[in-house]
């Protein structure tokens, strides 16, 4: 089923567009069809991508990791998607005349809360402890619900709470195989020469907000090709949570998208062919991850494309489309 995609793959990495990638479909039983080619590192010395290598996932850490670990709150009671954030966090009541504070977790998680998309909050000179509570304290503007601005603000304090309402930091929650806050250097795609941290990064995050503020809801998980697709899987035959939640978690929210996934729609990550109730997110890394909910199977396609540098012409909005028509396409025929 991804024969297609592999050559279009193939022919991205070859012409330079990308060091290298791992390409997957899984489906709810049976085994996975997997693929990598290319390099794990350019700089400063060329090394292969082999198949048990760590990417770093980047935002597809919001869906993979925050998106379901809310939920596990709901399922025990712990919270409801329309709290408030000032439920818990009382110290928030003075900020914003008020309306941070009102702004829900429903909203926070699609990205309808009126918060900022982004701020450099590396850039504060505080320790991860010192920097969470000044993300808590710090007056943000926020705007009209409703509106859609992708928010990574959002998405660090959905972290903050999930540490503590748990009582410990995100990198000591379980997590199922092939995923980790921890990855091994030696076993991890290379991403950026970082100017700010002065070399190349493999095995540490690749965001900068995360790196400080030592992990976050946003960003900063590393998973396999094997773990991705494992935790897709688990969409799929629906033991990742209890049949309420994934319901919940899949249904459409807003226009664009369901809790965090982003909905098949014009320009959809995950091209034109798939079924309409198709779900995706990407990272900015180069990853991303696709669930045809409809037809039964998932995939993923993860890259290196920041290697060594964001600063060049990778093609991969066009290059994700592409493969996920061509997987698309061959499950038509395959299933005719």
């Amino acid at each position: 089923m991804i024969h297609d995609a592999i050559r279009i793959v193939r022919s991205a990495v070859d012409a330079g567009q990308i060091p290298g990638a791992a390409l997957g479909v899984v489906w709810a039983e049976g085994e996975a069809e997997t693929w990598v080619y290319g390099k794990a590192q350019l700089e400063p010395e060329a090394l292969p991508l082999e198949a048990a290598m760590t990417f770093d996932l980047a935002s597809l850490s919001k869906v993979i990791f925050t998106v379901p670990e809310v939920l596990r709150l709901l399922e025990e009671g712990l919270a409801d998607l329309d709290d408030p954030l000032g439920r818990f966090f009382p110290e928030m009541a003075w900020m914003q005349n008020g309306e941070l504070p009102k702004r829900t977790l429903r909203q926070l998680l699609t990205h309808t809360s009126g918060l900022a998309a982004w701020a450099p909050l590396y850039t504060w000179n505080a320790d991860a402890k010192l920097l969470k509570q000044q993300v808590l304290q710090h007056r943000w503007e926020v705007g009209d619900p409703g509106q859609t601005v992708y928010s990574d603000i959002g998405y660090i304090l959905l972290g903050l709470l999930l540490e503590r309402l748990r009582g410990k930091p995100l990198s000591d929650f379980p997590l199922p195989a092939g995923l980790t806050w921890k990855p091994q250097p030696e076993n991890s795609v290379a991403t950026e020469r970082c100017p700010w941290r002065g070399r190349v990064l493999r095995g540490e995050v690749h965001d900068e907000n995360a790196f400080a503020l030592g992990g976050a809801g946003h960003a900063g998980l590393f998973g396999t090709l094997a773990g991705v697709l494992e935790w897709a899987r688990s969409v799929l035959n629906g033991s990742l949570l209890s049949q309420a939640a994934l319901e919940e978690m899949t249904r459409p929210q807003t226009s664009e998208r369901a809790l965090g996934w982003v909905l098949r729609q014009p320009g959809f990550s995950g091209g034109s062919l798939c079924s309409p109730r198709t779900i995706g997110h990407t990272g900015f890394t180069g990853t991303g991850l696709w669930i045809d909910l409809e037809r039964g199977y998932a995939w993923a396609l993860l890259t290196n494309r920041v290697h060594p540098s964001r600063h060049k012409e990778s093609g991969i909005f066009e290059l994700r489309r592409a493969v996920g028509n061509a997987i698309a396409a061959e499950w038509r025929t395959s299933s005719k």
